[in-house]
């Protein structure tokens, strides 16, 4: 048994005892070793979704499938109620919830309802600055102007729907926010900030900073994983060769600063001391992003065996360091993930999309299963 294949049968024998476990609730981050539960309320809840789907992909146990189906109805009941979906996190909620379930099983509701999650995602689509906001309602004095880079991970759920519905509105708004990202949230040193801001009322730009990184200036780790991933997403859409070469700027620089053991700290700036935090979860989003990014080059590329072998040095890493295997109880399969360190918030536990990363690049490494992004 390869040593994917030992990771992927670890984290499929936990998640069919975590089922039970939750009974309908969806896990978010853990605290002492137990994951946190909600009725579908928060923004991470499409992870645990997902995870549903590749685990009844690779393994056809309709156990998987039964509760994967049983989520999407839960996040059918969200957007009818537009529950806790004032933000731009759509795409984290229902690319792996109804989108997954179109793409397994072609079933027209799901794509109904995604397409659906799509016009709401286009709700936050802001006409004068030209961005899609992040968080908050229109005209929030403090993220009325505000633009995150997590929001490349969203796009792929309007490019999808315009793959659906032949409607140029979707592709349109992904590619004026991507460019607006590519320019404005990553520096010239292929670093990342967390979030800009611009004044609303015409797009024109304020200034850079973060909300869970270091300091303004700083570059944290999971953010740049996002933009590994999300650019590379985007190019897969729009094959615009200046997508290809962010994502490729951005892997280099979060893997040429990888530490000993492989697995990144919560923030490439912070000063590191005995006890400083990783994000295990920045680790696995940027694996599973090496996978689409090197699917996307050709064999003779200049960066390929670099990103190659990185991309090897941080899977064995999460697995030699920081896998739960071996420990039959524990909920989470990543430790030592961090959602909010300076806010004090699950600043090292599982993160449930830590464990939904892990086991999407796991999986594709091994079966060749493709994630829930776009149509296989």
């Amino acid at each position: 048994m390869s040593m994917w294949q030992q990771a992927i049968e670890d984290a499929v024998q936990k998640t069919r005892a975590n089922i039970e476990k939750y009974n309908g609730q969806f896990p978010h981050v853990s605290n002492d070793g137990r994951y946190l539960l909600n009725d579908n309320t928060d923004w991470t809840d499409g992870f645990w979704s997902g995870i549903l789907w590749l685990c009844y992909e690779y393994s056809g146990d309709p156990v998987f499938k039964e509760a994967a189906e049983q989520t999407v109805a839960s996040f059918r009941k969200r957007m009818d109620a537009k529950s806790q979906i004032d933000h731009h996190d759509i795409g984290f909620l229902y690319s792996l919830s109804s989108k997954a379930q179109w793409i397994i099983e072609r079933d027209e509701a799901a794509k109904q309802l995604t397409i659906e999650a799509a016009d709401w995602l286009m709700t936050r689509w802001r006409e004068e600055g030209q961005f899609i906001q992040a968080w908050g309602p229109k005209d929030d004095p403090q993220n009325g102007g505000r633009i995150i880079i997590d929001c490349m991970m969203n796009l792929p759920l309007l490019y999808w729907a315009y793959e659906q519905t032949g409607d140029e509105k979707y592709r349109d708004v992904a590619i004026k926010h991507a460019d607006k990202s590519r320019r404005f949230l990553v520096r010239g040193d292929d670093s990342s900030y967390h979030t800009f801001y611009f004044n609303p009322e015409n797009g024109e730009a304020i200034r850079g900073g973060t909300h869970q990184g270091y300091q303004d200036g700083s570059t944290w780790t999971r953010g740049q994983a996002w933009g590994v991933y999300g650019f590379a997403l985007s190019y897969h859409y729009t094959k615009n060769p200046l997508y290809l070469e962010t994502s490729k700027r951005m892997a280099r620089f979060f893997l040429e600063r990888l530490p000993e053991d492989d697995v990144v700290y919560w923030d490439f700036n912070v000063p590191i001391h005995e006890g400083t935090e990783r994000d295990s979860s920045a680790s696995a989003i940027t694996a599973a992003g090496l996978i689409e990014l090197l699917s996307h080059l050709d064999a003779d590329d200049a960066d390929r065996k670099f990103l190659e072998e990185g991309l090897e040095r941080s899977l064995k890493g999460l697995i030699k360091g920081y896998a739960t295997i071996g420990q039959p109880d524990a909920e989470g399969f990543l430790e030592h993930g961090s959602y909010h360190v300076r806010g004090n918030n699950a600043p090292d536990d599982y993160m449930i999309w830590g464990d939904y990363y892990y086991l999407e690049a796991l999986v594709r490494m091994e079966k060749g299963i493709k994630g829930y992004w776009y149509e296989r």
